[in-house]
């Protein structure tokens, strides 16, 4: 669904990402894990055209995105998730949902996303009439999984939705997570928290200044002894 080739990203002329080349298939989780600063966020951002590419190419469902503008990128079935949520803080979880269905114009199908989104995260059925900016981090966090689904997306990138949350919001998150994949919404997680991530992925890539350094299955990773020196402390 998703192919990467020989992406490079600059920062004011200094090189951030360098010849990533990366794979999502169809109903996958894939994860992009590794240390801060090392290129994950600003490689995710690439591909949902937050980020302009110096070089490489970016298809999706077969189609050449990487001149495409990002927000043509959302009606193609790329939702991004990004890093410290961005939610609209002085509107109620609601309009926050509502907000993230802009390309949609059936306002029906846009309650039922809604609905759905409920199932999904009961407390937000629960805060509906709250204003985003005065839930927790972690009732936050589900928001911004909630409101970037109501694009409808095929794809949802995740831009380290573990950032700043409790412990015991962090699995939930991740779970959620799991489940939107399980209905068939393929997954690109950008994550630090490098062993909660592969513990949930089908595929990984391990990214060090730039470049991917490893890859393979998410249990493989879990299990390479170089992982959990580097990454794990073990």
């Amino acid at each position: 669904m998703l192919q990467v080739r020989n992406l490079k990203v600059s920062y004011d002329g200094v090189l951030a990402v360098s010849k990533v080349d990366l794979d999502v298939g169809k109903g996958k989780l894939v994860a992009l894990v590794g240390g801060n600063g090392n290129g994950k966020s600003t490689t995710l951002r690439a591909i949902a055209g937050l980020n302009a590419a110096d070089q490489g190419q970016i298809t999706f469902n077969n189609t050449e995105i990487h001149n495409i503008p990002a927000h043509k990128r959302v009606p193609m079935g790329l939702s991004l998730v990004p890093e410290g949520r961005r939610l609209f803080a002085r509107l109620t979880v609601e309009r926050n949902l509502e907000l993230g269905a802009y390309t949609r114009d059936d306002a029906q199908e846009v309650q039922n996303s809604i609905e759905h989104i409920y199932s999904l995260f009961p407390i937000l059925k629960e805060r509906r009439s709250q204003l985003a900016g005065t839930m927790s981090g972690g009732e936050q966090q589900m928001l911004a999984i909630g409101r970037g689904m109501m694009a409808k997306p095929k794809m949802l990138l995740l831009d380290e939705p573990s950032w700043g949350i409790a412990p015991k919001f962090v699995t939930k998150v991740l779970d959620t997570i799991q489940m939107v994949n399980e209905q068939g919404v393929s997954v690109l997680l950008v994550e630090q928290s490098l062993h909660k991530a592969l513990a949930i992925a089908d595929y990984g890539y391990v990214i060090q200044t730039g470049r991917i350094v490893m890859e393979g299955t998410g249990k493989d990773l879990l299990n390479n002894e170089d992982i959990k020196k580097a990454y794990l402390g073990l």
